[in-house]
């Protein structure tokens, strides 16, 4: 039987502390066709970060010339640091049939999906389960000053706000509950005739 199959677009957004990371590395690990797309930015590394793995860590020179070569898919200013997609590798590895996971902020993953069709991407909203519960995950990364953690929960009340933005959305209580929610999806999108096109032989 010939399997005609195309990669998906994976975006899976939410406010900064929400658990986006361990939900993309438990999925990498259980399916091996999705890749991460390493977006740049030209903040500092945090605590266990990887250039190359996590994140492209560029000066804003650089940062400058590719937006000039209009190399973004999207970029976006968030939290007074500047982020972006490279557009190269992310079509290169869909038209490989690889499935490609954009692990962005809210404002990046609006800016994709205004500049896609509906059809082209998947988008997920990762919720925490109380804006308590939040505050609790950002204090405890231990890796940002009080004001700053303050701005993220003001930030992330106005991205909850767009909800309505993306095709699904998923409370992160428990990392495994919210796991099996994520595979539902990313198998029931990869049977869509948009991206799964059996051919069925005669015999």
């Amino acid at each position: 039987m010939k399997i005609d199959k195309k990669g998906m677009l994976l975006i899976v957004s939410g406010p900064s502390g929400v658990g986006k990371g361990t939900l993309v590395e438990i999925l990498r690990k259980y399916d091996p066709n999705f890749k991460l797309s390493c977006s740049v930015t030209t903040r500092d590394p945090r605590p266990g970060e990887i250039e190359g793995v996590h994140y492209h860590f560029i000066t804003d020179e650089t940062y400058d010339q590719m937006l000039a070569d209009n190399a973004f898919l999207e970029h976006a200013l968030v939290h007074g640091n500047r982020y972006g997609t490279p557009r190269k590798p992310v079509n290169e590895m869909l038209a490989r049939g690889l499935d490609v996971i954009l692990e962005i902020d809210p404002q990046g993953a609006i800016s994709v999906m205004e500049n896609l069709r509906p059809d082209e991407y998947v988008s997920v909203f990762i919720l925490p389960p109380s804006y308590k519960v939040l505050r609790e995950r950002l204090t405890a990364r231990n890796t940002e000053e009080p004001d700053v953690i303050e701005r993220r929960m003001n930030n992330a009340r106005a991205e909850i706000a767009k909800l309505d933005r993306y095709q699904y959305a998923i409370i992160n209580d428990k990392i495994c509950t919210a796991f099996d929610e994520l595979l539902h999806i990313v198998k029931a999108e990869k049977r869509r005739t948009i991206r799964y096109m059996p051919e069925i032989p005669e015999e």
